[in-house]
């Protein structure tokens, strides 16, 4: 009889972590590199810093991962390629019964999601609704999106991002972010808002603060602007007034906050 000892299956174990670890690893790398994704958007993550936002997050190829709010999909190209069975990726996109811009932007959304095989096992639902059955997500992602619920929607868009999500689950959250003391008025004009909100408003959903990060920081963001968060690039809100200044600046300050749902 051959005798194996502890030790032997124990680094093994060990070995066949690691190699886990780096696969995802590259994965998540091929997915960021990839050429199907936009040229346009790929321009950005200098500013984004994708691989290194969803390390941070902890996030896996095989999780079930919601995306709110994804807008023209510029995560979405990225964790459609990542995301592997048994995973599932889920965007919670606008109710195009709302009309108008929020019509016309789900509609644009799901042109892009029939556009490639990638996206084929993407699903959608509405924002708003009830993003899956209750503890059953690993993670849900947001990004610059605090801002636009700040009118209404954002309590209970956490709650619901709390309870599809698993004990000891992810909530990520990247956003603009604004000088602590600013108003909820100025917030709601400038598109930027306070860590100390953001952090509140997840508490009262439930949610435990585990972790932040600088990656999405830019010191050279004033927060100060004549069209808020939105002078910046990439939408350039006054156009080519003092467009230079603005691009030398580029994207925003941004938080990037890592809190989990508790383990009861």
């Amino acid at each position: 009889m051959i005798k194996v000892s502890y030790k032997f299956i124990g680094f093994l174990l060990l070995v066949n972590l690691v190699a886990a670890e780096q696969i995802s690893s590259s994965s998540l790398e091929d997915a960021v590199n990839s050429d199907n994704r936009t040229p346009a958007y790929t321009e950005r993550d200098q500013f984004r810093n994708p691989k290194e936002t969803l390390s941070f997050f902890g996030i896996k190829s095989d999780m079930k991962v919601v995306e709110l709010s994804p807008g023209g999909g510029w995560y979405t190209e990225i964790l459609a390629m990542y995301i592997k069975e048994p995973g599932k990726l889920i965007a919670a996109h606008h109710d195009p019964s709302l009309g108008n811009y929020y019509k016309r932007s789900r509609g644009n959304f799901e042109k892009k999601m029939q556009s490639d095989e990638i996206y084929s096992k993407v699903k959608i639902v509405n924002l708003g609704s009830k993003l899956s059955e209750d503890n059953t997500i690993d993670a849900v992602l947001t990004f610059r999106n605090l801002h636009n619920w700040l009118r209404g929607d954002i309590e209970k868009v956490f709650k619901q991002s709390f309870n599809s999500l698993k004990p000891g689950g992810i909530f990520g959250v990247v956003e603009h972010r604004a000088k602590e003391g600013t108003s909820l008025e100025q917030m709601i004009k400038s598109g930027y808002v306070t860590e100390a909100l953001a952090i509140q408003l997840a508490n009262k959903a439930g949610f435990v603060l585990v972790g932040k990060s600088e990656i999405n920081a830019n010191g050279k963001d004033s927060t100060n602007h004549p069209k808020g968060v939105w002078t910046l690039p990439p939408s350039y809100r006054l156009k080519e007034v003092d467009r230079n200044k603005y691009k030398d600046i580029g994207e925003s300050d941004r938080m990037t906050l890592l809190f989990k749902k508790p383990i009861l």
